[in-house]
């Protein structure tokens, strides 16, 4: 049977690039190969079957979240093991032609578009802030001192009123103190967006912040630097600061 032809996305270098340290791709695929699109544009791409990746095959097993995880991890690694050393422009997962002439034409007919992404991502690397707020050490910060022994009903119903009231505050300040921190770390980059709460939860407490942050290579060490000294100063006050990547420009490259 003719095998199908799975598309990791587009890599792009002056000169080829070598594919020897790449990983094996998404489970039953072949070596990972690259397919010259012209103009320093290659597409990573591999052999699949239609009896693992045929459109029925994939619909039959989306269900199946260890499966799809797995793919999942595997089509990121593969162009995490390009981005050190080229621009990448990923594909979807299970982008997927009936052949390699098929997948090349079908680039090959976007390139006003491809043109304009390496344009806008080319020489940066995309970054991850995640930040939650550990709401007892928050209050705790936020507490003028320890909690004390009331003898009356009254007083007893002031103190809770006083520890909503807190509570509020305290939600209203941290949306300006992310707000601000988005803001400055924004400044940074060439590019940077805002992600919807995904539907994992979060260790910690609540998911105040998860945005993206496209950075030039070159401002790379500094950014992080930044990141840094930001989240010293924010775990004062109850918030947990994450940095992740550098990764492949996955948000930077959708329209």
């Amino acid at each position: 049977m003719t095998p199908l032809t799975y598309v990791y996305g587009i890599v792009v270098s002056d000169r080829k690039p070598s594919v020897a340290r790449v990983p094996a791709g998404v489970p039953g695929a072949s070596a990972v190969r690259l397919l010259d699109m012209g103009r320093g544009r290659y597409l990573a791409a591999a052999d699949v079957t239609a009896r693992e990746y045929g459109e029925g095959a994939i619909n039959g097993r989306l269900s199946n979240l260890e499966w799809v995880s797995r793919a999942a991890m595997a089509h990121e690694a593969v162009l995490e093991a390009f981005a050190p050393r080229a621009t990448v422009l990923p594909m979807k997962l299970f982008t997927i032609y009936t052949s390699d002439d098929r997948a090349i034409a079908d680039a090959s007919r976007d390139r006003t578009r491809i043109d304009a992404l390496v344009k806008r991502v080319g020489g940066h690397d995309e970054f991850g802030i995640r930040v939650v707020l550990h709401r007892a050490k928050a209050a705790r910060r936020a507490a003028p001192g320890g909690a004390k022994k009331t003898a009356s009903g009254i007083a007893y119903l002031t103190r809770k009123k006083a520890q909503r009231d807190a509570a509020t505050e305290r939600t209203a300040h941290a949306r300006d103190t992310v707000a601000d921190l988005y803001d400055r770390l924004a400044r940074r980059a060439r590019l940077a967006r805002r992600r919807a709460p995904g539907e994992l939860p979060v260790e910690g407490g609540p998911l105040l912040l998860d945005a993206a942050f496209l950075v030039p290579r070159a401002k790379a060490k500094t950014f992080r630097g930044a990141v840094a000294r930001e989240a010293r100063a924010l775990a004062r006050h109850g918030y947990g600061v994450t940095l992740t990547g550098p990764w492949p420009p996955y948000t930077f490259v959708q329209d």
